[in-house]
Parts: structure tokens; C-alpha cells; sequence
């Protein structure tokens, strides 16, 4: 894999850029592998590496049906923070965190990981009660987290409005300093680029039509391009979980929805941080590029379709007006919408399942571009070891059993 670093993009720029090397290798599906990785998104090439790096097995693939960062890796507002409430989310979430502070400098690729903050509006006594109980709970777990009233909230991020007569007045709002956003597509190319070179085949253009199984055990998967043999599959296909489970005739808890979003023209620097209301069910941020980022909650009806109804988008200008009165000036420019599951308690699923040697990675619902590397370092060793690590474990299928559910409605309720 070719370093790279200034002298040598200097050396490329001088040369008309001709030196360089394809960023991973564009593999053929070989007859079987030790595990094959369905949904080459940032999950599925996470665990790839991880497995790789962490447990050197390289006889993997990634098999995606589009190209890789083409579903909801390339539809989220890459929005990173870790301020959940329940000791589990927090662990799961800051230990993500952590691993995003460092993952340019290990993947040798600019991620563009930016920690301006992430703000969480209170808008009435009740709601900022709760959010000073979960500014507790992050301390006690060793995640950054602080109050702040109205005027600190206005002095960190100057555009927003804290009018006291204004419908949704903000009285405060938590501050995770840490938190932030950072790039998709470099995610998901770093990734991919650093799995190729340890020997991973990624395959695109690749549908997983079947699986196959024996005595309950995975023994491979029928794609459109052949059949591959294997032990071990991993199901890491964002809304499409159930889809894939349902191949094995597996009922998921899981419910999927269209989530959506849209940016506006490209402004100069205006918003330094990231804003989000649960009350008013609006986010906010700004791209490099000075584009506004701009989303709010699922759609209520469930749907496998890219796209979202137009109330939500209508519902979460009125409110984000309110919030920075300048927005009503500001021409959008598109929007999209990507398909996201979701668990009765808002938290993920990784697990094994009764059928030996199949794993799942899904049901994030709203949080799992945040949860990348985390979700795939804990992926890996499941997959690798066949029992969940203390970080994954709250999150296996058992707990719909036990009713030991990880209810994080509250920390996810508007996404992200």
C-alpha cells in the first residue's frame, strides 16, 4: 500500500498525478473464504479490517451489491458524539469515539474528523432536568459532557436564537466538546483501502441472492456472481437486516424506515459546532464544503425506499426557522434519504444467531454512522471468537428474551 504523505503528493502533483496506485484492489470472488462480510458500507469494511488487523484473518470478503459506501455510508449526516445515557450505550459509543480520535493517523487517510461540539437543546424545565441527568451519567462513564445555560449557548454558537419569547425558547443545552462530524466517503475509502492491502477481497456488483446452510450451520452464500463457499457469514446491511435474515427464515425485531435529509447552497463559516433539538426534531451542521446539513427524525410509515415523505422536511424547516431565523434566506440545494432499522428499544442488535456461524450487525437505527469503527472492532471479535466482548454483549438478541432491553430513545430520538 502506498504512504501517503506530502513529499509524496508533492512528487505526484509535479508529475500530473500519474504514480498513483488504485486505493484497493478491484478482487474476483475466489470459490470460499473463512468469512464472508455482506454490505461493503463503513460497518461491514470496519469488521473486514478490524478481523484483519486484530485477528489476521485475511482469507475474507466484503460482497456489496452496489459499490462500496453506496447505501447509508454515503446517506448519513456523519454526526459523532457518544453522550447516551445507559452504561452500555456509552461504553459502545465513546469506545467508537475514542477509535475515531486516532483513525486518520492508523488508516494512513484523512478522514477529515472535525471535534467542533455537539450541542443538545433544552427547551423547557422538564427536558432540561433529563438532560442534566444524562450530563451525570456521561461523567460517571468517562464521557465528555457539560451543561450549559442560554447565554453560554449562544456564546459558543453565535447564529442561534435564545429569544425568550420565541414558541421553543432555549433555556440551555448539554455540550459534548468532543463530538463533531467528519467525511463518509474517506471513512469508508480508508477502510477499504487498509482491509485491501492485509489481503481482503472487497466485491462489488456483487448481490447476495441465498444462503446456504447445513444442519443449521452457514456453509456459503449465493451471490450474482457464483456461488462462494464459507463457515461464516456477517450480516452488515444497515436497513436491509432483515432482508438478509429472512434468507435463513429469521424474524429480526426490527422495523425499517426512511430516514432523510438535505443541505442548502454553500455558505462562508457560519456555524461552528453541531445543533440538535429532540423537541423541535431538527439538527444542523456545516460541511467543509459550507453547505448546511440539515435533517430530523424517521419517517413514521416503514419503507425500503431512498426517499421520505415531504411533511418531515417541511416540519423541520419551520422548526430549525425558529432556531436560526437567517435559514429562511438560504436556498437548499437537494435533499436524499437513506433506510434505517430499528430496534423496539433503539439500540443496535450484535449477535450470533441460532444458526451457527451467521452474525448479525444491524438495527442502529439512526446511530450507526457514529458508531463505525467501535461497532466494527466489536464485530470482529465476534465473528472471529464467536462470543460477543463485554462492549457488545447488552447488545445480542438474548435481551428481547430476558427483557434486559437498552431503552435509548431518549439520546436517539431526533438521530444522530
Amino acid at each position: 500500500m502506498q504512504r501517503y504523505n506530502v513529499v509524496r503528493l508533492i512528487r505526484e502533483g509535479l508529475s500530473g498525478h500519474k504514480g498513483w496506485q488504485p486505493a484497493w484492489r478491484k478482487a474476483e470472488p475466489k470459490p470460499s473464504y473463512d468469512a464472508v462480510i455482506i454490505g461493503g458500507g463503513g460497518h461491514g469494511l470496519a469488521t473486514a479490517y478490524y478481523l484483519a488487523k486484530l485477528h489476521g484473518m485475511t482469507n475474507i470478503a466484503v460482497v456489496e451489491k452496489g459499490w462500496i459506501g453506496g447505501g447509508n455510508s454515503g446517506r448519513n449526516t456523519t454526526i459523532i458524539r457518544s453522550n447516551y445515557l445507559y452504561d452500555a450505550s456509552a461504553a459502545l459509543y465513546n469506545h467508537a469515539l475514542t477509535l475515531w480520535k486516532d483513525l486518520s493517523r492508523e488508516l494512513n487517510y484523512n478522514i477529515m474528523m472535525s471535534h467542533r461540539g455537539v450541542l443538545n437543546l433544552a427547551h423547557d424545565e422538564g427536558e432540561a432536568r433529563q438532560l442534566k441527568r444524562r450530563v451525570e451519567a456521561n461523567r460517571l462513564n468517562g464521557v465528555e459532557a457539560e451543561w450549559l445555560e442560554a447565554k453560554e449557548v449562544k456564546a459558543f454558537c453565535p447564529p442561534i436564537s435564545v429569544a425568550a419569547d420565541a414558541r421553543y425558547p432555549v433555556i440551555g443545552a448539554t455540550l459534548q466538546r468532543d463530538g463533531g462530524v467528519n467525511r463518509h466517503d474517506a471513512v469508508v475509502w480508508g477502510f477499504a483501502r487498509a482491509a485491501s492491502d492485509m489481503g481482503v477481497d472487497i466485491i462489488e456488483q456483487c448481490e447476495v441472492t441465498g444462503i446456504d446452510t447445513d444442519k443449521d450451520a452457514i456453509t456459503g452464500v449465493r451471490t450474482t456472481r457464483g456461488t462462494i463457499a464459507t463457515g461464516k457469514v456477517a450480516c452488515v446491511t444497515a436497513g436491509h437486516t432483515s432482508v438478509i435474515a429472512g434468507m435463513l427464515g429469521l424474524r429480526l425485531p426490527i422495523e425499517s424506515h426512511p430516514l432523510q435529509a438535505l443541505v442548502s447552497e454553500p455558505l462562508k463559516p457560519v456555524l461552528p459546532c453541531v445543533v440538535m433539538s429532540n423537541a423541535v426534531h431538527v439538527y444542523m451542521s456545516q460541511s467543509s464544503k459550507g453547505e448546511l446539513v440539515i435533517g430530523a427524525g424517521i419517517d413514521p410509515y416503514l419503507s425500503y425506499a431512498q426517499r421520505g415523505s415531504f411533511d418531515i422536511i417541511e416540519h423541520q424547516m419551520a422548526a430549525l426557522i425558529e432556531l436560526f431565523p437567517f435559514v429562511s434566506r438560504v436556498r437548499m440545494m437537494r435533499q436524499w434519504g437513506g433506510i434505517v432499522d430499528v430496534c423496539p428499544d433503539a439500540s443496535p442488535i450484535i449477535s450470533k444467531t441460532q444458526v451457527k456461524g451467521f452474525y448479525i450487525d444491524g438495527g442502529w437505527g439512526t446511530g450507526g454512522w457514529k458508531a463505525t469503527p467501535g461497532s466494527g472492532h466489536a464485530m470482529a471479535d465476534l465473528v472471529a471468537n464467536d462470543e460477543p466482548n463485554a462492549i457488545a454483549a447488552p447488545f445480542t438478541l438474548e435481551r428481547f428474551v430476558t427483557g434486559n432491553l437498552v431503552a435509548e430513545h431518549g439520546a436517539a430520538a431526533v438521530a444522530h
